[in-house]
């Protein structure tokens, strides 16, 4: 799909409209340092964070978290337990242990600088196409594509209305022709453009949190589109409890089987400790140190 001038520059303008009316300016992680740059850790935090959890849940627990562990080797000297007591309450705890892993392998694998190619940082656990491009856009400035639902609702929006199935394949298409090339804003402004990489990223997750909310999911229409399952009622809602049961203190199987009436507890508790989040000495059970 190639893209007219004026699809192009009419789709800039409601971007950029709608960003400097109404964008989230104040969110921390969009905060640079004294220096005007953007830790790549601080993003990593934010995206591993951000993924299937609303912005205003995320904020308090961001805080905390680099209260707690404010760099990448103070994360990876961090035993996983003191990491999930922080990360309870936030769900899908697995993430948690691989922003601890990804702290680990930084540390190992890459003498404690964190990766600055987009190859590189998906040979990290956890961080797949779009983080590692999430990280290369909010981070370097760097003019890279990714996608994401929001991504998704404010392409579909404006490039494909009354489409279905719409593939990946020709959002990227369309993505590739309206990212902007330079990371500088003098340059930009020069071309007529306004928004950076990093500015424009954050343009589109504003607008599309706003389509949706405004349109309804208009993300459905995308060929890979998933609805994300009920938490109530979930073995996700099981694990959630289990983690925060143990963060408190080492429990036996039958303490937490008084505490978590589910028939699927056994099977969480296997879950769990296969994958290395939870110990299991027979007589109790404890978070993963």
């Amino acid at each position: 799909m190639i893209l007219k001038t004026p699809e192009i520059v009419s789709f800039h303008q409601a971007l950029t409209a709608y960003y400097y009316e109404n964008g989230r300016h104040t969110m921390p992680w969009r905060q640079p340092d004294k220096h005007g740059a953007f830790d790549p850790y601080k993003i990593l935090v934010s995206e591993m964070m951000l993924q299937q959890t609303q912005v205003d849940r995320v904020t308090p627990k961001y805080q905390q978290f680099l209260e707690k562990f404010p760099s990448i080797e103070v994360l990876a000297k961090a035993p996983l337990s003191e990491v999930l007591v922080v990360w309870n309450g936030l769900g899908y705890n697995r993430r948690a242990k691989y922003i601890w892993q990804a702290a680990q392998m930084i540390q190992t694998d890459f003498g404690g600088v964190f990766p600055g190619t987009r190859e590189d940082l998906q040979r990290i656990p956890g961080i797949g196409p779009n983080t590692a491009g999430a990280i290369m856009a909010y981070a370097h400035n760097q003019p890279v594509t990714f996608i994401e639902t929001n991504i998704r609702t404010v392409i579909i929006h404006h490039f494909f209305k009354d489409k279905k199935d719409v593939p990946d394949a020709a959002i990227k298409a369309a993505m590739d022709q309206v990212v902007p090339q330079s990371s500088d804003s003098d340059t930009k402004r020069m071309q007529g453009a306004i928004l950076t990489p990093r500015e424009f990223y954050w343009a589109m997750m504003d607008y599309g949190s706003h389509l949706k909310k405004s349109l309804g999911n208009v993300a459905r229409a995308s060929k890979h589109y998933k609805k994300q399952s009920a938490f109530k009622g979930s073995t996700r809602q099981v694990r959630g409890q289990v983690i925060r049961l143990l963060a408190e203190e080492p429990k036996s199987r039958e303490q937490l089987a008084q505490e978590v009436k589910d028939s699927r507890l056994e099977e969480v508790l296997a879950t769990l400790t296969d994958e290395g989040m939870i110990l299991d000495r027979g007589e109790s059970l404890s978070l993963a140190k």
